[in-house]
């Protein structure tokens, strides 16, 4: 039966607020908004304004009353409050948030934060998966949303409703770390840069996002010990880290910086190097070869992968790589691997040099 009743939110920025909500049949029917307001003596006028409308079987028509149209804010607002408001977070997930809401907000973007049920985030589920993308895809899509909402006051999050919501099912892929004898075949092919860059990746397991440009510099270099810190603002741990090199492959990074009186802490070690350009460097290169292709996250999964071959704790593998769980470590990025040898990283070190 229809039914009207009184919620009070507390919006971020904002004092209390009373929202008048009701529904013209039972709980299988929709939420309707019928206004904000500062007090909640204001709000029980307006609930016992609906609940006339409702017993004499009229729908009410809220447009004459100004407060109608000043509701909560549309989706898209929240987001961009939201999205200002996470001055904690890096840069690079900063840009994530936005390529997560951006596959969200085309859909709802316009609707109000309140009137979003979970039958329309059931909906953005569905156009995203009929879309192709991919179930962690629309994982973190709904998780961005869900925060929005949170922030928005929204009671009862739609985003994070676990009946009526749910992510499509998806056989995980296996990662195929490359080979050996694949990626001794790339390198003769890719700028000397890059092909040293895919070595420490091989050898150390690093991320690719601690090596780019706007990682690695010279003043995290630890000459004396041939190894290289990786700093707390950079790991995504936030715990920071030591990372030994191989000498000769160490000899041979440290060959492309100029002089060390001359060097500036801050240049990037790596410098004209980013994930991107790297991706495209091993792409074209696998092409050029004839050999599958692979990406430069491909050697972490390598790397800890024959650390744990070669008999290393799971404890010393999470220390190495910057893992805090080790359970992740190793249900993640251990596999099956076509073959087990290590490269000869001084040999081809000195080759991408020369």
């Amino acid at each position: 039966m229809p039914s009207v009743w009184i919620e009070r939110r507390t919006i971020a920025g904002a004092r209390n607020r009373y929202l008048v909500k009701y529904r013209l049949g039972g709980r299988e029917s929709a939420k309707r908004y019928a206004g904000s307001f500062a007090t909640r003596r204001d709000a029980l006028a307006r609930q016992r304004w609906v609940a006339g409308e409702l017993a004499a079987v009229r729908v009410p028509r809220l447009s004459q009353f100004a407060d109608a149209v000043d509701a909560m804010p549309t989706l898209a607002e929240a987001a961009e409050r939201w999205r200002a408001s996470r001055v904690d977070v890096t840069e690079g997930t900063a840009v994530g948030h936005r390529v997560q809401l951006g596959r969200a907000l085309p859909l709802l973007g316009a609707r109000r934060v309140d009137d979003i049920t979970p039958a329309d985030v059931a909906e953005v589920v569905a156009a995203l998966h009929a879309a192709g993308r991919k179930r962690e895809t629309i994982r973190k899509t709904l998780t961005a949303l869900a925060q929005v909402l949170d922030y928005a006051g929204v009671k009862d999050n739609p985003a994070r409703d676990r009946v009526h919501v749910r992510l499509p099912r998806q056989e995980r892929e296996e990662p195929a770390p490359p080979t050996a004898d694949q990626i001794e075949a790339v390198l003769p092919l890719m700028p000397h840069r890059y092909a040293l860059a895919v070595l420490v990746l091989d050898a150390t397991g690093m991320r690719v996002g601690e090596l780019e440009e706007k990682g690695l510099c010279c003043g995290d270099i630890d000459e004396p010990n041939t190894r290289w810190r990786i700093r707390r603002a950079l790991e995504k741990g936030r715990r920071g880290r030591w990372v030994p090199v191989p000498p000769n492959l160490f000899a041979a990074v440290v060959t492309m910086l100029p002089p060390r009186e001359d060097r500036d802490p801050r240049r990037p070690v790596f410098e004209g190097v980013t994930q991107e350009k790297l991706r495209t460097a091993i792409a074209r290169a696998c092409k050029a070869s004839g050999t599958p292709t692979w990406s430069p996250h491909d050697l972490r999964h390598r790397r800890i992968s024959l650390w744990h071959r070669q008999g290393e704790t799971w404890a010393l593998i999470g220390a190495r790589v910057g893992q805090r769980s080790l359970s992740v470590t190793a249900d993640t990025y251990t596999h099956v691997l076509l073959d087990d040898r290590e490269l000869d990283h001084a040999q081809l070190s000195c080759d991408a040099a020369g």
